[in-house]
């Protein structure tokens, strides 16, 4: 039950009780009191009007004054916004639009052909003008079914073709000694926390450019596809790449091309900040023998991987935390074999490389060239040992 307070005793009353009583009361009071009279009107005041919030407003010289100030911060953002302006008119002229006619797979309403588009690069490998881009882009179209356009609109053929599908790159070889060649940063890789553009045809918006930073490195657990792409060294960014820009650059603030864009995690389809290129280091060493020989010789070494190293397991042998690769086998006969790696051992550097685990290791080895000679630290016995290996071609044992 709702109670209110009642004035004349002070006390909780039923409402009930209370409402009834008010109303007699106030009935009381309107019969006795005389009406009040309508408020008189007031008459305007000569002279100028005045705003009651002037002091808080900006005068005219305080606009002017205002206006300076912004202007010469300004100076400031202007000069990073030139870069990027510098930047794409270096790169542009490099990147090229790509559509590709391959047949369908599974031919649906009469339709026995299907269009692939994406981006690609211009550049120089092993002395050839190529476009480099992504294998997915290109996969099963001839050469005549392939357009290449550039920034001009001009239109190209490719004249060969080479793809791998194990890195998902491919090179196109193209005519045209004048065109431009966008530049490789071989010395410089990519670092956590790089300005980084993407440039490349989104939607098939031709030569659209992005903005961001490399948002991490080493990412090589991505599932891809049916194929898959086997070694995997991932530059992880959060430029906006959507569908289309596949195989275009990503380049740092000094115009050279740290990566080649290749895929994106996503629910919705399109960009939400997380996007991933190929290191240019990886492109170059695949696409060099690709025009040279026309394959990619992969180095070897005979060891089978724990992927599922543990903290406890590593504790085991003696370990403070699980970092390298650990070995479960060793191939009689292979590399590792002759430079005296064991059951048990874990490869903690590889080349001069501190080997994070076992896919990292993977993706050393497949591109470590088949005629070289590596160091390799093995942590064995709570110790670490240096072995010298000669690595051998995959192919001899694949």
């Amino acid at each position: 039950m709702l109670r209110t307070l009642h004035a004349s005793r002070g006390r909780w009353l039923p409402s009930r009780i209370l409402i009834p009583t008010l109303l007699a009361t106030a009935a009381g009071i309107a019969a006795a009191e005389e009406p009040v009279p309508p408020m008189a009107r007031i008459a305007p005041r000569s002279g100028p009007r005045v705003d009651p919030m002037q002091a808080s407003r900006l005068s005219a010289e305080g606009r002017e004054q205002l206006y300076a100030q912004v202007q010469r911060d300004a100076e400031i953002l202007e000069r990073q916004s030139m870069q990027f302006r510098r930047l794409a008119q270096l790169i542009r002229p490099t990147v090229v639009h790509i559509d590709a006619r391959r047949p369908a797979l599974r031919p649906r309403n009469g339709k026995a052909s299907e269009d692939e588009t994406g981006s690609g690069v211009i550049v120089e490998v092993a002395g050839r003008t190529v476009v480099i881009t992504n294998r997915h882009v290109v996969n099963r179209a001839n050469l005549d079914s392939i357009t290449i356009r550039l920034d001009d609109s001009r239109e190209l053929r490719p004249m060969r073709l080479w793809s791998d599908a194990a890195t998902d790159i491919a090179v196109l070889e193209i005519e045209g000694d004048d065109l431009p060649r966008a530049r490789l940063a071989l010395d410089d890789p990519a670092q956590i926390g790089d300005a980084v553009l993407a440039v490349g045809s989104p939607f098939g918006l031709s030569h659209s450019v992005t903005l961001g930073i490399v948002s991490a490195l080493g990412r090589r657990d991505l599932e891809l596809g049916q194929e898959g792409v086997r070694f995997q060294d991932f530059i992880q960014t959060d430029a906006a790449i959507n569908p289309g820009n596949s195989g275009g650059p990503l380049v740092n603030l000094r115009g050279e091309v740290v990566g080649l864009n290749t895929c994106i995690a996503s629910n919705s389809g399109g960009s939400e900040g997380i996007g991933f290129a190929i290191p240019i280091r990886m492109v170059v060493f695949v696409a060099r023998q690709l025009v040279e020989t026309g394959t990619v010789a992969r180095a070897y070494l005979g060891v089978k991987l724990d992927n599922s190293f543990s903290q406890r397991a590593a504790q085991g042998l003696g370990m403070v935390r699980a970092v390298g690769a650990h070995v479960k086998e060793v191939t009689r006969g292979a590399p590792a074999d002759a430079a005296g790696i064991r059951i048990d051992d874990v490869i903690v550097e590889f080349d001069g490389v501190p080997v994070e685990d076992d896919d990292h290791l993977v993706s050393l080895v497949s591109m470590t060239p088949t005629s070289s000679t590596v160091t390799v630290v093995v942590f064995r016995d709570q110790t670490r040992l240096t072995l010298q290996m000669p690595v051998a071609s995959r192919d001899q044992y694949e």
